[in-house]
Formats: C-alpha cells, sequence, structure tokens
C-alpha cells in the first residue's frame, strides 16, 4: 500500500519538477534572442546603420558579452526556481487593507523581495555594461582642482541610478505579484499546443513589460529627485568616492529630463522585465499541461497512480486540478476509457471506478453547497442581508430530506466532518511543491462579531436560538417558520451564553433555580466592558476604519477561489451521466442519478441565493491586461453557467425518463422547469 505522501513524491518528482526543468531550459534558450535584440535597441543608431550593425555584432561575440549572458542565464533559473517554490493553483485573496498588509510584510515575502532586487541589480549591471560609455563603471577618475596632487577616483552616478532603477523595478515586480496574485497559476478553458499558447501570449508579455517598466522608472525618478542624495551619499561614504563638483548631480529636473538617460533606462527595464515575465508565462504553460492519468492498474504497485485513487488526494493541489481536468476531458472526448469507467472489477463485479470518482465529485459539489449555505447564514445573521423566506426555508428542508432518501444511496452524499462549522482548506491553503506546505489565508466570510465596529445590538442578534426540529414533541405543534427562525449555524459552538457558563436557551422545561442564579463573575464582567471600550474607540478612528473594511466582493472571490474543480467535476459527472444513456452496460450509473440531481438542484439552489446577496455582482468585470492572472474573479460567473448547463446535459439526454427518478417534490419541481427549457 501507498501512502498520501508517496504518491505526492512520485507526482512532484515525475511531472512538476521535470515541467519546471522544461521551462527554465526554454527560458534560457529565449534569453540569446532576447539579448540580442536588447543590444540592437540600445546601440541603435538611426545615421550610420552598417557601424550600428557591426558594433552590435563585435560585442554580441566579446568575452565580458559572454560573461554577462552567463550572469544572466543564473538570474532567469533562479526565477524559475522562485516560481516553483511559489506557485499556487489557489489564489491568495485578500479580504482588507490590513490582510493585504500582513502578505506583503510577511518573512516569506520579505526574502521573495529581498532576493529580486539584487537580482534587478544584476540584470542592471549587465546592461550597463552592455550600453557602455557613461554608464560602463560605478567610479572614474577626475581631477576636483587645480592644487590637488593627481587624480581621484569619483562616483558615476548615471551607473549608480541605473543600478538603483534594476533594484527598484526588482521590488516593484515582487510587490505587484503579491497585489495581483502573479504566482496564481490558472488553467485555460480551451486546450492549445504550447508553442499556439506562447505565440499568443507574447505580444502581452511585450506590452506588459514596456508599461511597467514606464510606470516604475516614473515612480523611481520621482524618488530619486526628493530623496538621491540619501543612496549617492551612502555609496560614497562605503566606497570612499569623492562627487565630482564639475558635474550637475541627476536629481534635478534638467538631469532627470536627459532624453538619452530616460530611454537607456526604459529599455534596461523592459529588458528586465521581459525575460522574468518570459519565464513566468513559460512556468504556467508548462505546468498547467494536460496529463493523462490511467484509469485503472494492471499492477497493484501502480495504483497509487490511477485517477480514481489520485483523485481523492488534497497534496499537491496541483495534483487534484490535474485529475479532475483529465477526468472532464475524459468524459468529453474519450469513449474507450469511458468504459473503464463504466467497467465492473474483477472478481466481484462491483463498479469500484465509478463509486469512487462519482463520490468524490459529489463530495467536492456538497461542500461548495454547504460553504454557500453558511455563508448566506452568517451574512443574514450580521445583518447584512434578509433573512430566509418561508419559502426557501420548506424547500431547503424538503431538497435536503428528498436527496437523503434517495434509493438508498446516502453514503454517496455523505459530507466531510465539521463541513458545517469550519471553513473549508480548499481555500484558504495554499500549495507548496517541496514539502507540502499549508498557508492559510484570509477567510472570506469570518463573522464580524469580534472585529472593532460590530455593535452590542448586533451581538445580541447572534445570540443562540433554537433551530428548527429541535423542539419536544409537546411543541411539535408550532413548528413553523412564520413563529420561529432558524438559528445560525456557525455559532452553535461557540455563543456568548457558553462563554458565560449559562445554558443556552431552550423551549422545553424551564431550568432549575440552580442553573438560573449563575452569573458571570467580576473578573469577567470587568474584562468584557474594557474589551468593549477598546472596540468603541478604534472603530473611531478613519486609519482602522479603512484597514480593517472589507473590500467589495472580495468575500465572494474567496468564496469561489477553487471553483475550477468544481467547474471540472461539474462537466465531468454530467457528461459521464449523458454518456451513460447508451454506453453503460451494466447501469451502474442509473443507480446514484437520484443523488446526483439532488445534488446539482441544491448546488444551483445556493448559487441562486449568493447571486441575490448585497455587495455581489451578477456580471462579471473587466480583465485588466496585465500579467496578473485575474481570471479567479469570473470563476464564480463560469461556475454557475457550468452548472445550469450540466442540468440542461443531463435533462436532455434522458428526457421523460426522469419523471420515474425518486426525489423530492420540489426538485421535480425545478427539474420540470430544465425539461421545459424554462430555466
Amino acid at each position: 500500500m501507498f501512502s498520501s505522501d508517496q504518491s505526492c513524491c512520485w507526482f512532484v518528482r515525475k511531472v512538476i519538477c521535470w515541467r519546471a526543468v522544461a521551462s527554465m531550459a526554454w527560458s534560457v534558450l529565449l534569453l540569446l534572442p532576447t539579448t540580442a535584440l536588447f543590444v540592437l535597441l540600445i546601440r541603435f543608431s538611426l545615421f550610420h546603420p552598417i557601424l550600428w550593425i557591426s558594433e552590435c555584432l563585435s560585442l554580441l561575440t566579446s568575452a565580458s558579452a559572454i560573461f554577462s549572458f552567463i550572469l544572466l542565464c543564473g538570474v532567469v533559473l533562479m526565477v524559475g526556481f522562485f516560481n516553483l517554490e511559489y506557485y499556487t493553483v489557489v489564489p491568495s485573496i485578500a479580504c482588507s487593507k490590513i490582510a493585504l498588509l500582513g502578505q506583503v510584510l510577511h518573512p516569506r515575502q520579505f526574502v521573495h523581495s529581498l532576493v529580486h532586487c539584487i537580482m534587478g541589480v544584476v540584470v542592471a549591471w549587465c546592461c550597463a555594461f552592455t550600453i557602455g560609455g557613461r554608464y560602463r563603471s560605478l567610479g572614474h577618475s577626475c581631477t576636483q582642482d587645480e592644487s590637488s596632487s593627481g587624480p581621484e577616483m569619483c562616483l558615476n552616478e548615471y551607473h549608480l541610478v541605473l543600478l538603483l532603477v534594476g533594484a527598484f523595478i526588482g521590488y516593484s515586480h515582487s510587490l505587484v505579484g503579491v497585489v495581483y496574485n502573479m504566482n496564481y497559476v490558472s488553467f485555460h478553458t480551451m486546450q492549445q499546443y504550447k508553442y499556439l499558447r506562447f505565440k499568443g501570449a507574447l505580444p502581452l508579455v511585450v506590452k506588459a513589460s514596456a508599461v511597467q517598466a514606464l510606470y516604475c522608472l516614473r515612480t523611481f525618478l520621482l524618488l530619486y529627485f526628493f530623496m538621491g542624495y540619501a543612496p549617492r551619499a551612502w555609496i560614497c561614504k562605503t566606497l570612499d568616492l569623492n562627487i565630482n563638483s564639475s558635474i550637475h548631480s541627476l536629481d534635478s529636473v534638467s538631469s532627470l529630463l536627459d532624453l538619452s538617460l530616460l530611454y537607456h533606462l526604459w529599455i534596461s527595464g523592459t529588458f528586465l522585465l521581459l525575460t522574468w515575465y518570459i519565464t513566468v508565462l513559460l512556468f504556467r504553460i508548462f505546468v498547467t499541461e494536460v496529463y493523462s492519468f490511467p484509469v485503472q492498474s494492471t499492477f497493484t504497485e501502480d495504483a497509487h497512480q490511477c485517477l480514481p485513487k489520485v483523485i481523492t488526494g488534497t497534496q499537491p493541489m496541483i495534483l487534484k486540478f490535474l485529475a479532475l481536468q483529465d477526468l472532464a476531458l475524459l468524459s468529453q472526448h474519450s469513449p474507450s476509457r469511458r468504459l473503464e469507467v463504466f467497467s465492473l472489477s474483477q472478481p466481484g463485479g462491483h463498479p469500484h471506478i465509478w463509486t469512487a470518482l462519482s463520490k468524490e465529485c459529489l463530495s467536492l459539489l456538497s461542500d461548495l453547497t454547504e460553504r454557500l449555505v453558511a455563508h448566506h447564514d452568517t451574512v443574514a445573521t450580521n445583518g447584512r442581508a434578509k433573512s430566509q423566506s418561508t419559502g426557501g426555508n420548506k424547500r431547503s428542508t424538503t431538497s435536503s430530506e428528498g436527496s437523503v432518501t434517495s434509493v438508498g444511496m446516502e453514503d454517496m452524499k455523505t459530507p466531510r466532518p465539521g463541513a458545517l462549522i469550519r471553513t473549508p482548506g480548499s481555500v484558504f491553503l495554499r500549495s507548496s511543491v517541496g514539502a507540502g506546505l499549508r498557508t492559510p489565508l484570509t477567510i472570506p466570510f469570518t463573522p464580524d462579531l469580534d472585529s472593532p465596529f460590530s455593535s452590542p445590538a448586533l451581538r445580541r442578534l447572534t445570540g443562540p436560538l433554537e433551530p428548527q426540529g429541535a423542539l419536544s414533541p409537546g411543541f411539535s405543534s408550532i413548528q413553523s417558520p412564520h413563529v420561529m427562525r432558524r438559528g445560525p449555524k456557525l455559532w452553535s459552538a461557540s455563543t456568548d451564553s457558553q462563554l458565560n457558563g449559562s445554558p443556552p436557551p431552550s423551549p422545553g422545561p424551564a431550568p432549575s433555580p440552580s442553573q438560573a442564579q449563575l452569573k458571570p463573575s467580576f473578573l469577567v464582567t470587568f474584562l468584557q466592558n474594557r474589551k468593549d471600550q477598546v472596540k468603541h474607540f478604534l472603530a473611531k478612528r478613519m486609519l482602522i476604519m479603512y484597514l480593517f473594511n472589507k473590500l467589495p466582493e472580495a468575500s465572494s472571490q474567496a468564496l469561489f477561489a477553487d471553483s475550477q474543480v468544481h467547474i471540472w467535476a461539474l462537466q465531468g459527472l454530467s457528461h459521464l451521466v449523458a454518456a451513460s444513456f447508451s454506453e453503460d452496460q451494466y447501469g451502474i450509473v442509473q443507480t446514484t442519478l437520484p443523488t446526483i440531481l439532488s445534488t446539482l438542484l441544491l448546488l444551483q439552489e445556493a448559487v441562486d441565493r449568493h447571486f441575490k446577496l448585497p455587495h455581489t455582482s451578477s456580471k462579471p468585470g473587466h480583465c485588466s491586461c496585465s500579467m496578473g492572472d485575474d481570471s479567479y474573479k469570473t470563476l464564480r460567473f463560469a461556475l454557475r453557467s457550468t452548472l445550469k448547463t450540466s442540468v440542461y446535459r443531463i435533462t436532455a439526454t434522458f428526457g421523460g425518463h426522469l419523471h420515474a427518478v425518486q426525489m423530492s417534490a420540489e426538485h421535480r419541481k425545478r427539474l420540470q422547469h430544465f425539461l421545459e427549457y424554462k430555466e
């Protein structure tokens, strides 16, 4: 038997690492034409084209250029290593300014920024050596006055400015990577060859490099104009260099508006970002390439590499993503592999493959449904949305009962432990390739009771309430939604009454006198009052409000951060169910069809309710043209359309046969709308 760690090790060692090495090798190969293009642009001469070409050729073949190229190769390899170490398939979404600030100041991010600053200085030094002339060295001989005995070493400020620009762009690249999730690796909907993907994305990479370099140069010039004396004085003191008084310093308007200087700085910054962005692009293309897992294995020692085993894993997350992607493609384009899914085990004749795949997909969809319901209840409890209507309560209760009692397949719908009282780790954990580390991210729907802005009235509204179905038999006559309202599920384990030691309110028998006399101690009351005073004091400070306020739509985006796996699970399930109408010889899919339909309709109801919440956009926004991948912002819209398409795919295939499927009345009514194409 192979453990999950062994399963992760074989995949990381045989797949991910080799793909990363291949992307680094192509980045080094593409560095040669990129460097040649940089030399041509930096030595450009319109009036002397022959001299221009000859100088560029002689420079590219010189020993110094070869040494600079070796340094650039080392930088590219280091960037590729950081891509492998820091990439994630679940984006890190900060729900507030303070959470984003915490990500920027994290020690892991500090190391990333420091190393990129050093690499930026190395690339800038190579650029300065390639440009030559006044940028060649940091110091030069100069004569301060006639009384001096000989030449002295003075600071070459042009070389210093170029090195500082490299360090600044390196830090900006690291900072932008955190703010815009540049380490996020998304999967393309349309499958293309690697060459076509690179060819289509190359113009965007060049444009993003030029624009980002221009913005960084503008910011750097403003900073150097006001604080340029500080690095200049520090370098002179450290290296024992003098300042040439006969030459104006560059921290003046006239010096910084030198067109030649601006052109050289911009081209050098564009070259730096272009080499790094190409490395990032190639890594994304290679690591998201489709991987075909075997459906079943002939040998026992290879069983951990089969699709039913791999799809149930959690680390690394890229393994689960690729497995579900393979399942979605298998269900659409591979009839021979679908027959393996519908086959029975020998000996025994059990549908182990279909059971494992369908159970994992249904578990993912059930977890998402529970997350959406918990988020809706939390928002309603905190007073940001209306509570559920009577009809909604009836539908939820009836649908849940119908899904549990359908054809004896309750085990296919069993949620994971603690799913209703915890935030799912797939949203807030980031995968690490080497060690399988998990980094907690910002929880999107954390209750606001502990924030400094919650009022006492709001905390009283969120007190423990008796949920439906908890009454004793003697009170069964008042189990109506008009009389009772649902209690918030998230606070069932940690309410104020439990913290204070008093029992939760109950409509049953009255508490005993000893229990009624229990009161919180003086110390607990004193500490609670001081805590409330601090909260109210901080709530009046504008800076605190700015840092702790929720960002627009951040909670919704974080809730659907890992929805790509749910999209593939929906596609895989619906295509397999549709194909089983003509390919399933043993009818194994028909036994789980009621559970599948109930799960999809429950998720449909939860998604519809989520999009009706305030501060939730109903239309996808426009994506920015940069290297930061913001496709995660549209995942919830893709999930909504994929869910509706999946249900339509099943109803269009089975048609009137679905009337024989056992399900609740509400689900049957909803399914009839799909059969009549009214959804």
